[in-house]
């Protein structure tokens, strides 16, 4: 009773999706549920498009398929293929603007999902959208050039972030660097993972290329859908090899890292 809707947004490749990446679903509705503020109403992952550019990116068509049949027995969290079908990588802020429109029952045309957070003052109606991450996350902000200022203005303020911890990094540190996220600390959860899960995608797909077992690291679903079709080998690793990461091609000149030290 009195609990904010709440719904939770994982943006990323899942190149491929890793039973990690599902376990972020569940530390992070437990611990929003801890809070006695927020009830989770439901999950959103969201693939990112081919053109991200990122080094051994699979065709979205394959992610959104293996992210599927990992959460086919989730009775919460869903796969969205909408980000992926983009002819463009679409930046995180508009993703969330496009999902929080859904939400609402609105339908986003092109014009809406290019406005600014002002402009969408007065449709925060609940449930709340908030997007998932892990702590690695936080680290991003300080690349130059990743980032606009107004959109990670717009990430904390508007929406906020759940993010989870992931190995020794110290997310709290993070935000306790940067004035943006120390101002909005109050829209930033942060999850401590007791039971550590160092799965990487990273490591998964090199075990994958070189014939090696990654059973109980994936879904049996996953693993039989990567064999199927021939997925992460040795050439599909070269894909996107030279190539600028979409982000950083789009944004122009560096912005300043929002590290203050």
């Amino acid at each position: 009773m009195g609990r904010i809707p709440l719904v939770l947004l994982a943006c990323g490749s899942f190149n491929p999706i890793t039973n990690q990446h599902m376990r972020l679903f569940e530390l992070a509705r437990d611990h929003m549920h801890h809070t006695g503020r927020f009830q989770v109403v439901g999950g959103i992952v969201s693939p990112v498009s081919d053109s991200y550019g990122k080094r051994g990116l699979v065709p979205a068509q394959h992610r959104v398929a293996m992210a599927r049949l990992a959460l086919h027995g989730s009775g919460w969290v869903t796969v969205d293929d909408w980000e992926s079908r983009q002819p463009d990588w679409t930046e995180t802020v508009v993703t969330l603007r496009h999902h929080l429109q859904k939400l609402l029952g609105q339908q986003p045309s092109a014009a809406d999902l290019q406005m600014p957070h002002s402009s969408l003052e007065g449709s925060s109606e609940p449930p709340q959208l908030k997007l998932l991450c892990g702590a690695d996350f936080l680290d991003t902000f300080r690349v130059p050039g990743l980032w606009r200022a107004e959109h990670v203005e717009e990430l904390v303020g508007r929406f906020g972030l759940v993010c989870v911890s992931r190995g020794d990094l110290q997310a709290d540190r993070a935000v306790h660097e940067s004035d943006t996220l120390f101002r909005h600390r109050h829209n930033i959860f942060l999850v401590r993972e007791w039971v550590r899960n160092e799965t990487s995608a990273t490591e998964i797909r090199r075990a994958l290329r070189r014939g090696l077992s990654v059973k109980y690291l994936l879904p049996d679903a996953v693993i039989d859908y990567v064999r199927e079709h021939q997925l992460y080998t040795w050439q599909s690793e070269q894909r996107n090899k030279d190539a600028v990461l979409r982000p950083l091609g789009q944004q122009g000149a560096p912005s300043e890292p929002l590290n203050d030290s």
